[in-house]
């Protein structure tokens, strides 16, 4: 497949791509046969490293929600239930990132979610994931973008959005043409600015803490008043509860990304090695960072501050803005603000590298039109980063007041998308284990050996599950149609994909002695050193 593909059109049945019985020709190419980058990785390139793999996932996560959307969450449930919620959405993602260690470093696969789903559980389970997931990064391109020239205002209010949005769809489409390698050292560069800018703000939040600024020492004062929890939507223990979970559904959004790693597992050098470290220091070094920055801001700001809900998607918003302006210090919104802007551009670019790397992988595993495997001498998916970066243009919807409806429902798909996605790495994790079993492969063989498998596994999903339903519950308790809808079509769109797959194509679920554990395989033989068990 790959560069040879070049026919469009849909295979005659995705049990083709899955059949336990497909055999390919196997070369030795270093630790992986030959499969792996040709059939199952439409040609591309390994060029990777385990740095590139950490910056891409902690691009993919840090962004606007958590600078900006931090602040909403301290709103609503006060600074100790905004940390419980962001601790225990941590718990969860850890859940989520030791399942796929063990998948992505034996089978080291682009987009690896849906292929997992389809190989492992059902076809038409990594039909409607792939899809949903793709859309969602194709769909947060456009909120990137749009989100860029919004930002940019805070300086000059008579400068259109739209230009910027033209400008950086050009430049961020023209970037995902270049060889992967490239692609990694630039979105490293994009990546530690964020990061260097939430360490300067943790030790800058110490010495606010500590009686620096001018409203001398906090310590824990605004846990005491206006206090640690806070009602949201009704009274009492149930109002603060409400809150709890409120914040919970949000920092679920907040942490999506960090499974890019997954994503990025196609192209990583030695991914035996490269990927269970960069899973690891991808899921500590956002924990400790979200974390840190979420208990902090709780020192700092109270959750009665008005500016918290200004809505001014720029700088003013966000907490970290307000705890400096509480400080005294003036000149730190215009840095936020650059830093903002930096924030959404790192997004863009990994918006549209994981959401071309996605259609890639359902186009090998027969769920996409053949064609979008076709990939260029770097080996880039050519089709596929252009099918992501046209759904970029969405952005151009939210310039007008009856299009930025529209373009809030798109938004609410993306959101839970997430959600499904890391849903179905949990269920995939199970179908493998199954898999692995029922066909005498030894788990002790893998590259990579979770700890306390396959509970965390059950424990991901169950939650996952649990949140992608209740999500919406505060339509509930003030009754509105409109946001209803907004809050469960993704969950409508997720359900109408797989069972119209699965009607049209009639097709079983996977049977574990069928599952194709094989193509793509990393050659555990060669493997001599393995990696440490747990993150």
């Amino acid at each position: 497949m790959g560069a040879e593909n070049e026919t469009a059109g849909w295979p005659t049945s995705p049990a083709d791509s899955i059949n336990p019985n497909f055999k390919v020709e196997k070369k030795k190419t270093g630790n992986l046969v030959s499969d792996a980058d040709s059939a199952q990785q439409g040609e591309l390139q390994r060029q990777l490293s385990g740095r590139h793999l950490n910056f891409i996932a902690i691009g993919g996560t840090i962004g606007t929600g958590f600078f900006l959307g931090s602040g909403t969450a301290l709103e609503r449930s006060g600074p100790v239930g905004c940390l419980i919620s962001y601790l225990f959405v941590g718990t969860m993602l850890w859940s989520i990132m030791v399942s796929l260690a063990e998948m992505a470093t034996y089978i080291p696969t682009a987009g690896a979610f849906s292929t997992y789903a389809s190989r492992f559980v059902d076809p038409s389970m990594g039909f409607a994931v792939g899809w949903l997931y793709w859309f969602g990064w194709a769909v947060t391109y456009a909120l990137s973008l749009s989100a860029s020239g919004i930002i940019i205002q805070y300086w000059n209010q008579d400068l259109s959005p739209g230009i910027f949005i033209a400008v950086f769809w050009v430049v961020f489409t023209l970037v995902n043409y270049l060889p992967v390698g490239i692609y990694g050292e630039l979105e490293m560069w994009l990546s530690s600015l964020k990061v260097i800018t939430i360490i300067g703000f943790i030790i800058f939040a110490i010495c606010m803490a500590a009686g620096v600024g001018v409203e001398g020492t906090l310590g824990f004062k605004y846990w005491s008043d206006p206090g640690p929890f806070k009602e949201f939507m009704v009274e009492g223990g149930i109002g603060k509860f409400v809150g709890f979970w409120a914040v919970l559904i949000q920092a679920s959004v907040a942490y999506q990304g960090a499974e890019l790693v997954g994503v990025a597992a196609g192209e990583a050098r030695d991914p035996s090695k490269t990927v269970p470290k960069a899973i690891k220091t991808t899921f500590w070094g956002i924990m400790i960072l979200f974390c840190t920055t979420i208990f902090l801001i709780g020192m700092l700001v109270p959750s009665n501050d008005p500016m918290l809900s200004n809505g001014s998607g720029n700088a003013s918003a966000s907490p970290l803005v307000i705890a400096a302006n509480r400080a005294g210090v003036k000149a730190l919104p215009d840095i936020i603000n650059a830093v903002l802007l930096t924030a959404v551009l790192s997004a863009a670019n990994a918006n549209v590298y994981s959401g071309s790397r996605v259609l890639l992988a359902m186009a090998e595993e027969g769920l996409a039109p053949k064609i979008l495997t076709k990939t260029n001498k770097h080996g880039i998916p050519i089709y596929a980063v252009a099918a992501t970066s046209v759904l970029g243009l969405l952005g151009f919807l939210n310039l007008s007041t009856d299009g930025s409806t529209a373009f809030n429902w798109l938004l609410n798909i993306s959101g839970v998308a997430g959600l499904t996605t890391w849903g179905s790495t949990c269920a995939s994790y199970l179908g493998f284990r199954r898999a692995l079993k029922a066909q005498g492969v030894p788990r002790e063989s893998l590259p990579y050996v979770g700890n306390f498998q396959p509970f965390m596994a059950w424990y991901g999903l169950g939650f996952n599950v649990l949140i992608a339903f209740t999500q919406g519950f505060t339509s509930f308790i003030k009754w509105n149609v409109s946001d209803f809808f907004a809050a469960y079509i993704s969950l409508i769109l997720f359900v109408i994909l797989w069972v119209g797959h699965k009607v049209y194509y009639k097709q079983g679920f996977v049977h574990p002695a069928a599952a194709d554990i094989q193509r793509g395989r990393y050659d555990s033989h060669d493997v001599r050193d393995k990696a440490d068990g747990g993150v």
